[in-house]
């Protein structure tokens, strides 16, 4: 055989022939099978970099009943809140031995029901998916034979496993912490038109249940409207407001990009932060840490999120087909330099 052939048409046997052992034996290597000697794995190492062999997936899930693989499905993979959680599940993912493959459904109806009507059988093991538009009934109707936990805040079947944060309790523990700072008319911003998120209005609902335990200031025109969820739309409904006539002298955004809307508006119209307005925002990504002033902000335990959905997934792979479970995660608020007391 001549060792320099590549490619995909490299097979086990091949590996084996050049390492001088048998295909079992190569087979337990890329298992990561742990009774094999350091001196053979090695050797096995050396002939499958060598050949650029490259597993089967479809062999491997003939052979073990699993392809290692784990599909991960979010509405965008660039926004900051689904990039670290994606990184968290994929480092989670890998000290578990699974690789993944990352999916954005981009909030399209269609794309979100090809992930439940298992676009992905007989490819992974198991997915982690965060809907936006697909409700209860339907993912209840098209339950797949893929192993699936939902993630967020979206539809929450009984026959599905699903990880969240309490929306609602930290929107009020935001709120409650601009209160006993002094703050006294605080804005929500923004309640997203045509908003197919359930995020945005359980934030909303614990925003006006504290000011409402708290028997504080409630103006419905200290809920800024927004027209999408970019910083641009953030920053023209904040500038909007203001220029209207609102007064407020903190606010709590919906997440870390509108309160960097926020701190822009703010900074535009020469309003000191947080000296003349608090800003809270959602989420605790790089943008909270990295901005000016640092950006105090509700902080889910994303790493907590990936742990959890894991364990779930892996428990559904293991043939577990209980009811749903349903976990709340922790979150934390960190407090950083744009929320202070009032002196």
């Amino acid at each position: 055989m001549e060792s320099g052939r590549q490619g995909r048409g490299v097979r086990l046997e091949d590996v084996a022939k050049l390492a001088g052992v048998s295909m079992k034996t190569v087979s337990n290597v890329v298992r990561d099978y742990p009774h094999v000697s350091a001196k053979t794995r090695e050797r096995v190492q050396a002939a499958i970099a060598e050949l650029g062999y490259r597993p089967n997936l479809t062999a491997r899930r003939l052979a073990t009943g699993r392809t290692g693989m784990l599909a991960l499905a979010i509405p965008e993979i660039d926004q900051p809140y689904f990039a670290e959680v994606a990184r968290h599940i994929g480092e989670e993912a890998t000290r578990r031995g699974y690789r993944i493959i990352i999916e954005q459904t981009l909030n399209d109806i269609e794309a979100e029901r090809a992930v439940i009507r298992d676009r992905e059988e007989g490819l992974v093991d198991g997915v982690i998916f965060q809907p936006v538009r697909i409700d209860t009934m339907e993912i209840a109707r098209l339950r797949p034979d893929t192993p699936l936990v939902l993630l967020g805040e979206g539809a929450r079947p009984l026959t599905t496993d699903h990880v969240m944060i309490d929306n609602v309790a930290a929107a009020r523990e935001g709120v409650e912490l601009l209160l006993r700072q002094g703050r006294t008319r605080i804005a929500f911003l923004g309640m997203v038109r045509r908003d197919p998120t359930q995020s945005t209005h359980l934030r909303l609902l614990g925003y006006q249940e504290a000011l409402h335990t708290a028997g504080a200031f409630s103006d419905p025109a200290l809920v800024i409207e927004t027209d999408w969820f970019s910083v641009d739309d953030g920053v023209a409904a904040m500038t909007a407001a203001l220029e209207a006539g609102a007064r407020f002298d903190a606010v709590l955004c919906r997440d870390d990009l509108f309160a960097q809307a926020a701190l822009r508006a703010l900074d535009r119209v020469g309003m000191r932060v947080p000296e003349d307005i608090a800003v809270l925002g959602w989420d605790d990504t790089a943008l909270a840490r990295y901005s000016t002033p640092a950006l105090s902000t509700i902080s889910p335990d994303k790493a907590a999120i990936a742990r959890t959905a894991l364990d779930l997934l892996e428990d559904r792979m293991a043939g577990f087909d209980g009811v749903g479970r349903h976990r709340i995660v922790a979150h934390t608020i960190a407090e950083r330099g744009t929320t202070a007391s009032e002196s």
